[in-house]
């Protein structure tokens, strides 16, 4: 999605992950480990100045996770960058057998709806569908990448997520309550490998 046409709302940013404030080897007090299978691999890494969290998967799946209190309407820009470096082989998340993804940004919201911006392996970059299953839970996903073009390198996405969740969900976005990082290979059985830099909501684009 292109944002460059839209009118920010103001200048305001809440930024909900920075890897340079992590220690190696421990979470921060707000940040919490959900294992669903296997064992989580996860460390913080620096190249140059740029402090990122790597995320390896074998045949695992497991995320971080915070809480949060966002209103989506004044800060509607989620930005982030991340880099995938090992795509899950055949994940494709339109198939509950083959739902895998590298990486992983689940946004949770008060009335316990969710919004997941992934990197596919196969699903085409703007495809976006019901996904997952989650008891009262429902979850709209958003491929915001696919596939291997852009493998190796860092890349910066921002959401309009506002207009994401009315687009999704047929109604206004109430408040942002959780965010996410994940990762998983379980489906497909393989590997997958991807890092996340900073992670945050803002009411204008930089």
């Amino acid at each position: 999605m292109t944002l460059a046409g839209l009118a920010p709302a103001s200048s305001l940013a809440v930024i909900l992950f920075n890897p340079r404030n992590w220690s190696e080897g421990q979470l921060p007090a707000d940040w919490h480990l959900r294992v669903n299978r296997g064992k989580p691999d996860f460390r913080i890494c620096q190249e140059g100045d740029t402090s990122s969290i790597r995320l390896k998967s074998a045949d695992s799946s497991f995320a971080l996770e915070r809480g949060v209190e966002v209103n989506p309407h004044e800060t509607r820009y989620l930005t982030w960058t991340w880099k995938v470096t090992q795509l899950p082989a055949g994940g494709d998340f339109r198939r509950a057998a083959t739902d895998d993804q590298a990486a992983q940004l689940l946004v949770a919201f008060a009335d316990r709806h969710v919004l997941a911006y992934i990197w596919d392996t196969s699903a085409p970059k703007g495809a976006g569908q019901s996904a997952g299953f989650l008891p009262l839970v429902r979850v709209f996903a958003i491929v915001c990448e696919s596939g291997a073009a852009e493998a190796g390198r860092w890349v910066r996405e921002a959401r309009d997520v506002a207009a994401d969740y009315e687009r999704a969900f047929g109604r206004p976005a109430p408040l942002v309550k959780g965010l996410r990082l994940q990762i998983n290979a379980q489906h497909t059985g393989t590997a997958a490998e991807s890092y996340f830099g900073e992670v945050a909501f803002r009411g204008a684009l930089r």
